[in-house]
């Protein structure tokens, strides 16, 4: 059963951060991190506080596991992308870039495809 510290380490790899770019966006050391989530530290309201808000992360999945990782609104998704932007993680900027320029013909032959794979996927026995 998972508790808030393998939480915050499923955040972190969801994001794609290593322990140290983690804790940097939190002011804190890598080793802080790690002890989090090797269960030698416990995470303090603060520490919340601090994920929920440089990380748009739900307050409730957070503490409870209950719902969304995420806030969903378009300013977080528009953070997000910002933050993508600015990081290391050339695949991601390249995913985004490409998708910009794709006009509605491309979008829609991309969903024509997903959905091929899709019903594929639901027929498999």
């Amino acid at each position: 059963m998972e508790n808030i510290n393998d939480r915050v380490k499923i955040l972190r790899k969801e994001l794609g951060l290593t322990l140290e770019k983690f804790g940097e966006r939190l002011g804190v050391g890598k080793t802080a991190i790690s002890k989090i989530e090797h269960y030698e530290r416990g995470v303090t309201d603060q520490m919340i506080k601090s994920i929920c808000r440089e990380f748009h992360v739900d307050y409730i999945w957070l503490t409870t596991g209950s719902g969304e990782m995420f806030q969903d609104s378009d300013e977080v998704f528009l953070e997000q992308i910002d933050r993508i932007m600015a990081g290391e993680n050339e695949l991601h900027k390249t995913i985004l870039k490409g998708a910009a320029s794709l006009d509605i013909e491309d979008l829609e032959a991309i969903d024509r495809i997903i959905q091929k794979f899709k019903k594929i996927r639901e027929e498999k026995p």
